[in-house]
């Protein structure tokens, strides 16, 4: 089974990446961007045999080693 876990920075930590991508976009007229955050996905698969042991092996990884949990949220798919 296919686990997808998205790990973005929290609302209120400073995103420096972000804020030169959106300087960028609005350098090259893409003047209706108002923010930009950067993340990561980190695509999974792993050997369960129902979507609900599936997401929480996703969430037990994001919280284990994924995501740093004082600064980053993160969300977990289970991909059919």
């Amino acid at each position: 089974m296919k686990i997808r876990v998205d790990v973005v920075l929290r609302e209120g930590v400073l995103d420096p990446q972000g804020k030169a991508i959106g300087h960028a976009l609005e350098t090259l007229d893409f003047k209706n961007v108002s923010d930009v955050r950067v993340g990561k996905t980190i695509l999974l698969d792993v050997d369960c045999h129902d979507t609900k042991s599936a997401a929480d092996q996703g969430r037990k990884m994001a919280e284990a080693l994924l995501a740093n949990l004082v600064i980053e949220d993160y969300t977990v798919e289970v991909m059919k």
